[in-house]
């Protein structure tokens, strides 16, 4: 169980209040950049800050089976749609699958843990993801019709994967969406709309530092392996940031493998 003051701290931090709920785009920007980053439309029960927490702002929200009827599942969904649509910071299935939000400051970092060089794909991705590349950097951009034509796909779900390992790796991302005719994602290239911020080199330690102090500053104090579990790092690189973090003050070790934010003590 954590402290009621920790859950008080990120009930500010993750907009889980009546008077600090998601109304805007502008809002949900304001939010990814203090945080660093946060899921889109999860709920509750994955223990991680989200466009739909914060648009309901309450501890307890839980999406409905029904997300189609519900208002504030369908708000989310329509300022995840206007953020993407804005680019002011990065959107894509980064991690376990689910759609997230990364402030531009911390795109470095995940790019190095997450992304590959050009001269690793031929190695490193499948066939069909590199059809996909070969489209965008010919095209630009395309819609999702679009790449399935033009890559070669005989079916949907080969090309919904194949895009899924792209948004992995950080080379692709949703940039629009629209719904007539029909319901379509338009995809570019990562380093078209993020060019200066894919152009930074850091180590992984150091880059694991960086995200380690956003995760800690989010949520005020991390439990045993849940950093690592959350974001699908691994134990020790995990530990190493955080030794990194007590060294400089910022954080304090409770006892082996929880820690708290120095401020928070």
């Amino acid at each position: 169980m954590l402290p009621e003051e920790i859950e008080e701290y990120r009930d500010k931090k993750w907009r889980r209040e009546e008077s600090l709920r998601l109304k805007s785009a502008q809002d949900v920007e304001a939010m990814v950049d203090e945080l660093g980053f946060s899921l889109a439309l999860t709920d509750c029960r994955t223990n991680l800050p989200s466009v739909y927490i914060g648009v309901c702002g309450r501890r307890d929200a839980h999406m409905p089976r029904n997300v189609q009827k519900d208002e504030e599942a369908s708000r989310a969904w329509v300022l995840k749609d206007e953020v993407m649509r804005r680019g002011n910071v990065y959107y894509s299935k980064l991690t376990k699958g689910r759609a997230m939000f990364v402030a531009k400051r911390l795109i470095p970092s995940f790019h190095s843990f997450y992304g590959i060089s050009k001269s690793k794909e031929s190695a490193e991705l499948s066939d069909g993801a590199r059809r996909i590349l070969a489209v965008l950097r010919k095209e630009w951009e395309a819609a999702t019709s679009d790449l399935r034509e033009d890559a070669g796909f005989d079916d949907r779900k080969s090309l919904t994967k194949a895009i899924e390992e792209l948004q992995k790796v950080m080379k692709v991302i949703p940039y629009e969406v629209v719904y007539e005719p029909r319901f379509s994602y338009l995809w570019t290239l990562t380093e078209a709309r993020f060019p200066e911020e894919l152009s930074v080199r850091l180590s992984k330690p150091k880059a694991m530092i960086e995200i380690a102090r956003a995760y800690l500053e989010s949520y005020g104090m991390t439990l045993k392996a849940e950093f690592s579990k959350a974001l699908g790092f691994k134990r020790k690189e995990s530990g190493a940031a955080f030794h990194a973090l007590v060294d400089e003050g910022f954080a304090v070790r409770v006892e082996e493998g929880v820690y708290r934010l120095s401020t928070l003590t």
